[in-house]
């Protein structure tokens, strides 16, 4: 039998090493930024085209390479970075291996254009799928040139996997971020498809990050620091009020290199713990550093896990200081005793303008007639008319009977409301106070509005209550979904229109989705990274739109890429601005008529966002009361 084992072919092994390098087109973005920082660059500029499809081209200042050099970094495992196993536990640069170059040149098509200071010409290296097709002499600017073509041009079936343009830029976005924050002393451009996105100078690690997250950052950030003999930590977070219901802005970097770590996101979590409500999560921006020989950054092909020797220590050095950062500039909940409390707002009453009480006298009370005496309130249980002490309302009736539930939910006299057979002493004489107490009163309070949120009304088995505004949300919501289906939703065009900053994520997200939004309603233009919406569904108020668009952005971040579930994110999202204004009138015919139409939509019980709509006080619950 023949010997099967054999060594693979060069261009063959590079390609199947490109698999695991080069992903997509953000991982050459990461892989020749990189390089650029460790040839000690100031100044990097990247365009793209497409997404990085067509074109990637990378222009630094760095030192440059010697014409062997140029042609030697495009070999496997050809590195100026280590030369010995033990440097691999001192690293200081951000490549280290040798593969990035040899990878890329494997699938793309590749022009190296280089000089370095001390040299008069530069040299052009030009590889096509591993294979060198020249190399020559050349006149260009001391630095770094590299122009990546056709990438995937002979692996048809990985560009074919490629995402949509803006998915793939929106990758492309996110390495450039993670390069850009840690490394604030450089000046970094960013083109694509000739529109200038980012123009980054040189400058303090805060500002830097309002640069690329935008100016709004800047109120949002609490300075954290930390020096031990373990790790040194420096960096900003979020204040809670900032915090959102994705993962954006959560940046963890050691010795300048971004990593991935839920062991130490963790740790941020636990420090705002009690800080924010559930599903939120801060924004943060931390920077470690931590001696090499402590950690093991060789673990993953991309280099973004990273192993820690002292990660348990780290951890709570990390929660501590985020907790004391946050304690500082006050936002932590603390208990100052020398403080006077007597000034104190309630909570509920903040943002209230102080209003001096008014006295209110009724002149003719009279404490010995005997209406105002206890015995006279609980002398009789009839009202003066002689009507019934029960929740009674026909149209209330009539609404229950109509959406199906028959007799089930009928009005009930409060007699009806308490089990008589089933309580003890204590409990009847407790039916004897409710029955006789304002008789008159009761009889005209079922349904009714209860703290402007609530529909109440007296069932056999209890209590039936409705939180009728999220009812009209549902309401809203059907009704819109059913039009969205068949034609466009209806536009109303505003007379100025509302402008919004986006940050580059933001209008990646909105872009992608743009022939949705229009659809549903949403007219705009570009102008820069700001939004300038002129026409909004025909159904929001102008009050509400602003505070759409951002929980539509929101949701739009956390990847939903189906197009039922943009028009379901969206309409719910107009669906409930829609419906804070609503507002029911009291009166029994306005209440019975919104219970039928609640009743008449398929799903009644829960609103778009899966908030309870109807809920039932059963007797034996009210009972527990007392």
């Amino acid at each position: 039998m023949s010997d099967i084992i054999r060594l693979l072919p060069d261009h063959v092994a590079n390609q199947i090493a490109a698999g695991e390098v080069v992903q997509r087109p953000a991982s050459v973005v990461k892989e020749l930024v990189e390089n650029s920082i460790d040839a000690g660059a100031t100044k990097i500029e990247l365009y793209i085209k497409d997404a990085g499809r067509t074109l990637i081209q990378i222009i630094d200042n760095g030192k440059g390479m010697s014409p062997l050099d140029a042609r030697m970094c495009f070999e496997r495992h050809a590195t100026s970075k280590i030369a010995h196993a033990e440097d691999l536990f001192a690293l200081k640069t951000k490549g280290f291996r040798g593969e990035a170059l040899a990878s890329v040149a494997a699938i793309a098509h590749v022009t190296l254009q280089t000089r370095r200071a001390a040299d008069e010409l530069g040299t052009k290296v030009q590889i096509e799928g591993t294979e060198l097709v020249n190399q020559e002499p050349v006149q260009c600017a001391e630095g770094t040139n590299f122009e990546i073509r056709n990438l995937f041009f002979n692996v048809p079936a990985r560009r074919n996997f490629l995402k949509s343009d803006n998915v793939e830029f929106k990758h492309i976005i996110d390495e450039f971020e993670r390069v850009v924050l840690p490394h604030h002393d450089i000046a970094f451009r960013l083109v694509h498809n000739d529109q200038e996105i980012y123009h980054l100078v040189p400058g303090p690690l805060r500002k830097r990050i309002v640069d690329v997250f935008g100016k709004n950052f800047n109120d949002r950030l609490v300075p954290v620091t930390e020096q031990t003999d373990i790790v040194a930590l420096d960096g900003f977070v979020g204040k809670p009020e900032a915090a959102k219901k994705t993962r954006g802005e959560q940046f963890l970097f050691v010795n300048n290199r971004f990593f991935k770590d839920a062991y130490f996101n963790h740790a941020v979590a636990a420090a705002f713990e009690h800080l924010l409500p559930s599903k939120l999560f801060p924004s943060y921006f931390l920077f470690l550093e931590v001696d090499p020989k402590q950690i093991d950054v060789n673990v993953h092909p991309t280099k973004t896990e990273i192993k820690f020797e002292e990660d348990k220590a780290i951890y709570s050095i990390i929660r501590s200081a985020v907790r004391l950062g946050l304690g500082k500039f006050n936002i932590t909940p603390t208990l100052d005793f020398d403080r006077e409390s007597e000034f104190d707002l309630p909570l509920s009453m903040a943002g209230q303008t102080p209003v001096v009480p008014e006295i209110r006298v009724n002149k003719d009370y009279n404490p010995f007639h005997v209406q105002n005496t206890r015995e006279g309130q609980f002398s009789t249980g009839k009202s003066s008319s002689g009507g019934s002490s029960g929740f009674k309302s026909n149209g209330f009736s009539a609404a229950l009977n109509n959406a199906g539930f028959g007799s089930q939910f009928q009005s009930a006299s409060l007699d009806e409301l308490w089990n008589t057979e089933s309580v003890n002493q204590e409990q009847e004489e407790e039916k004897s106070i409710q029955t006789q107490i304002g008789a008159e009163s009761v009889k005209s309070l079922g349904p009714f509005i209860l703290k402007g949120s609530f529909v109440v009304g007296s069932v056999p088995e209890g209590l039936l209550v409705f939180h009728y505004r999220r009812g009209y949300e549902r309401m809203l919501y059907d009704e819109l979904m059913r039009g969205f289906i068949v034609n466009p939703l209806a536009s109303q065009q505003l007379i100025f229109p509302m402008e919004k900053k986006l940050s580059k994520q933001e209008q990646l997200a909105w872009n992608e989705h743009e022939k949705t939004l229009s659809r549903i309603g949403f007219n705009w233009n570009w102008e820069g990274q700001e939004l300038q919406i002129s026409g909004i569904p025909e159904i929001l108020d102008e009050s509400t739109v602003l505070s759409c668009v951002d929980k539509i952005l929101e949701q739009l971040q956390m990847g939903i890429l189906d197009k039922g579930e943009i028009a379901h994110t969206v309409l719910s999202q107009i669906a409930f601005a829609g419906s804070m204004s609503f507002k029911i009138q009291d009166n029994q015919d306005a209440i019975s008529g919104f219970i039928s139409r609640l009743f008449e939509a398929e799903e009644h019980t829960f609103s778009p966002s899966g908030k309870r709509i109807i809920a039932q006080i059963t007797n034996e619950e009210l009972f527990q009361l007392f």
